[in-house]
């Protein structure tokens, strides 16, 4: 309520008027002229009209910056090209491994979007605070399990079931090579000490962090043939907290070439030295008719365009490498090499 009192008449007259039933009495109001607003004043009032407002979410806030993520990004894009490999290797057959998301939510909105059961593997990462999580979706894990017992690649009807304790030591297999090739992408960020703490099926039952936490989750997609399955490897916020200075800024991708020393090429050259390598001879190179070919005996002799006083060309691992010259050596066919090709090419065996 304003300053403003009512005189003890206009306090009569207005109960007077709602006792009556009459028409309301206005109260005399004073009036004050309009105030004029300056120029800047409406410009201000107008701009912050056509504003763009952003809806801010706080049960999801984004406390990762758009640079750590960029960064976890990059690396572990690179992070499963290696594993496909590693697993392909595995399996003896080609699996696909694509990144397909990094995203920040809550601890909870993660686990209620797990299947169960599925293989919960709670993670150790030190010197990381607390624990990772890596959940592998039984779509694509058990034809993983299939392969390595020997299974073909038609794949066979889902299990809705935990995992037995045949099938938890082949899954070990399986994670055993995904953190040794995380092991290798986090390096030029940190040493990660990795290992399996526990695996689960229900992952309700596992709470590494409160619900509403924010953890990053990192997404891949595995593909054998015609099968395709998830693979999650989750990442609270609270255990990168100390090292975003380390994920920005591309420190960690920043490689350099260095200067060869002399320790580095002995030890090369000293395993180039027991390698093995092919070694061949080109005599001469003629063309023949077919009925000639198909007309050749023992003793046959034929003529070529090469002189016999030109220089053969010898062939290391398929480039034109020297010049020799044919002989004998105590009764077995020789060459002696005359010099070398300055420039070797893919030589025409």
């Amino acid at each position: 309520m304003g300053g403003d009192v009512l005189s003890q008449t206009e306090v009569e007259s207005l109960l007077s008027a709602m006792a009556s039933g009459g028409e309301e009495v206005k109260a005399p109001v004073a009036t004050a002229a309009p105030v004029q607003e300056p120029a800047s004043t409406r410009n201000t009032a107008a701009t912050r009209g056509r504003a763009k407002v952003t809806s801010y979410d706080f049960k999801r806030p984004e406390r990762v910056g758009k640079e750590q993520m960029r960064a976890l990004q990059t690396l572990h894009e690179g992070f499963g090209r290696n594993f496909g490999a590693a697993l392909s290797a595995l399996l003896r057959s080609i699996i696909e491994v694509k990144l397909t998301s990094v995203d920040q939510l809550t601890y909870s909105e993660f686990v209620f979007s797990l299947e169960n059961p599925t293989c919960f593997n709670l993670l150790k990462a030190e010197p990381l605070e607390g624990n990772l999580i890596l959940d592998i979706n039984p779509s694509i894990l058990y034809p993983i399990i299939d392969r390595l017992l020997g299974g073909g690649r038609e794949g066979g009807p889902l299990a809705r079931r935990p995992l037995t304790e045949i099938e938890l030591r082949l899954v070990s297999r399986i994670t055993g090579l995904f953190l040794d090739e995380l092991h290798h992408a986090w390096e030029n960020v940190l040493d990660l000490d990795l290992a399996v703490v526990r695996i689960e099926s229900n992952p309700q039952l596992v709470q590494i962090v409160p619900p509403n936490e924010v953890v990053v989750l990192i997404s891949f997609e595995l593909t054998i043939g015609d099968i395709r399955g998830m693979m999650n490897l989750c990442i609270p916020y609270n255990s990168i907290e100390r090292i975003g200075s380390k994920l920005s800024a591309n420190k960690w991708s920043a490689y350099r070439r260095y200067k060869p020393t002399e320790e580095s090429v002995g030890r090369i050259s000293d395993a180039l030295r027991s390698s093995l390598v092919e070694v061949s001879v080109q005599l001469a190179r003629t063309r023949i008719g077919m009925g000639e070919a198909i007309g050749l005996q023992v003793g046959d002799v034929i003529t070529t365009q090469n002189d016999v006083h030109d220089a053969l060309v010898v062939a290391v691992g398929g480039y034109s490498k020297f010049h020799a010259s044919p002989g004998s050596l105590k009764g077995h066919k020789a060459i002696r090499i005359l010099d070398s090709i300055e420039k070797p090419a893919a030589g025409e065996m």
